[in-house]
């Protein structure tokens, strides 16, 4: 599962409301939705490679053209936030208006609701998955616990949401994800190295393939879409187009299998 979280200048809302008068920290942001997007799109069309792209309702809103060009592309998208919300911060109700404002924004772009969820940031308050049945997602991709797909289990009832869990070393922002207002990281410098890059992801893919796990690799265009990093991404698809049995699939697709296989 290549996934993409376009987050936009959203990012860095959270935590810094100023980032709101700073054309340059919101100029990093943009970036995303009208540069890296496009040539994201441009690659996955050529290896022919479906994805999900987990996108805030008010970049779904800001950025319509090019989300729909996701859309058009057969790709998904999923919801993410409005604004990139830490939704830890919030309260279920909260919570529960945040995406119905950003399910709205889906529907308009996309012709539908998302059905998949990724919580910004991953963490969210205790009650959240219940309130995702109830709002009819099929999966979430936000935990960190496992390498295989999952049902939650809710008040020891197993239910059809189905968790793609994913992974920091498969994650691009610990490497590549840096501003200086706010702070990231927060202990300062560091922007990885390619080469190490793509020699990690390539050595868990390995691990993952000896294994028959769920791959799951999380990115943003903001900084994936960028002309160097780019080129690491189609690296790394083929090298895993080069293994038998691999099954490159959107997130919708990879819940809907779990659950029919009755896992």
């Amino acid at each position: 599962m290549l996934s993409f979280d376009v987050d936009g200048p959203a990012v860095w809302i959270d935590d810094d409301e100023e980032a709101w008068s700073r054309p340059r920290t919101f100029s990093l942001g943009t970036y995303g939705p009208l540069r890296g997007l496009p040539r994201t799109l441009d690659l996955l069309d050529e290896y022919q490679v479906p994805s999900t792209f987990f996108v805030p309702g008010w970049v779904c809103e800001n950025w319509s053209s090019q989300v729909k060009q996701i859309v058009d592309a057969g790709h998904e998208l999923g919801h993410h936030g409005y604004l990139h919300e830490l939704y830890i911060r919030r309260t279920l109700d909260e919570m529960r208006e945040i995406i119905a404002r950003s399910q709205e924004a889906f529907a308009a772009v996309g012709g539908r609701p998302a059905v998949g969820f990724r919580g910004p940031s991953g963490d969210f308050p205790d009650g959240s998955h219940a309130m995702l049945v109830d709002l009819g997602f099929s999966y979430s991709s936000s935990m960190r616990g496992d390498d295989r797909p999952y049902r939650w289990v809710i008040d020891g009832v197993t239910t059809d949401l189905v968790e793609i869990p994913a992974q920091w070393e498969l994650d691009d922002f610990p490497a590549f994800g840096y501003n200086d207002r706010p702070v990231v990281p927060e202990g300062g410098d560091r922007i990885a190295s390619l080469g190490d890059v793509l020699d990690n992801w390539k050595r868990e893919f390995d691990g993952y393939y000896r294994d028959g796990l769920c791959y799951t690799v999380m990115m943003h265009p903001q900084l994936m879409g960028k002309p160097s990093r780019i080129e690491l991404i189609r690296e790394l698809i083929e090298h895993i187009r080069a293994h038998d049995d691999v099954w490159f699939a959107t997130g919708e697709q990879i819940a809907d299998w779990w659950t029919r296989s009755g896992q």
